[in-house]
């Protein structure tokens, strides 16, 4: 952070997440605010009244008050792009992970007893190649991740709203997919619309044994309903980066289950991203102190 301040001529205050004091300190002089996950809510605006710019340090800008920032006058940007290889490459590792069922012969191994596995689980093992992998959505991600699956042998499909003339796999609607696929990969940004998109209803049309992967936004998916599944073997494994609330509970019911593998929604962050990500936001506060327009403006 110290080069990007010698770089770019600006004075970065960083603070951690649970220093509230700290950082509503810090907000009282701030002219940009760079975003990771926690909420930027009215009251964070409200307390922040030099506040020019929210940077969203990633794609995803529902933990920002658009509305709120709008009215104040405060410009929000994104970042689209700069964490597109990080996600593709964690999403293929979940869903590698789910097939190979990682979670259970770690612990096994761990525990002295990797070698004595009932063959029931054995016989779960599986390979990408030959397996249909269905992308729900069909944006960045999806588009880097379509072809790395191909080449293995997958037969990919996507939803989508509109044709994507240039995909690597095949349209279908999206009952069709979860129908047809033998892995479910969500990549769909969270709306109203989206909300448990994958709900009760939604995975009990999926294949008996399928995998659930979801690197894009836990609240895209109705977790007791998922659970609930994936311990009655109705799905077969789970690969999961987020969750509907982060971090996610300790007794959450995902937790206990050994068909599922999990990571603390960090399928974004490499060095490489971060290098990417803050030369883009270091260009926005160029452009804010030059008044030149801002790069992938929201708001």
């Amino acid at each position: 952070m110290a080069e990007v301040e010698r770089q770019h001529g600006l004075r970065v205050a960083i603070c951690p997440v649970a220093d509230r004091a700290r950082y509503r300190t810090q907000l009282a002089d701030s002219e940009v605010l760079w975003h990771l996950l926690d909420p930027v809510s009215d009251a964070v605006l409200e307390a922040a009244p030099a506040l020019r710019l929210v940077q969203k340090i990633g794609v995803g800008v529902n933990t920002i008050d658009l509305e709120s920032a709008r009215r104040r006058g405060v410009a929000v940007c994104n970042m689209p792009g700069t964490n597109t290889q990080a996600v593709a490459e964690m999403t293929l590792l979940l869903i590698l992970a789910a097939l190979r069922r990682v979670a259970r012969l770690d612990a096994a191994t761990r525990a002295g007893e990797g070698w004595r596995l009932p063959a029931e689980v054995q016989d779960r093992y599986g390979e990408v190649r030959g397996r249909t992998v269905g992308l729900v959505g069909y944006g960045a991600v999806p588009g880097r991740l379509a072809p790395m699956l191909a080449a293995m042998g997958a037969r990919v499909l996507f939803a989508s709203r509109s044709p994507k003339p240039d995909a690597a796999g095949e349209r279908r609607p999206l009952d069709a997919l979860l129908r047809e696929s033998d892995v479910v990969s969500l990549h769909l940004p969270l709306t109203a619309e989206t909300k448990r998109l994958i709900d009760a209803a939604a995975i009990a049309r999926m294949k008996p044994g399928a995998a659930l992967v979801n690197t894009a936004r836990g609240a895209l998916v109705d977790e007791a309903a998922l659970a609930e599944a994936l311990a009655r073997g109705h799905l077969g494994a789970a690969g999961l980066d987020v969750f509907e609330a982060e971090p996610v509970p300790a007794d959450s019911p995902l937790l206990d289950l050994d068909n599922v593998v999990v990571t603390p929604h960090v399928a974004w962050l490499t060095q490489e991203t971060m290098e990417r990500s803050l030369a883009v936001a270091a260009e926005n506060c160029r452009r804010l102190g030059a008044n030149e327009p801002l790069l992938h403006r929201v708001v």
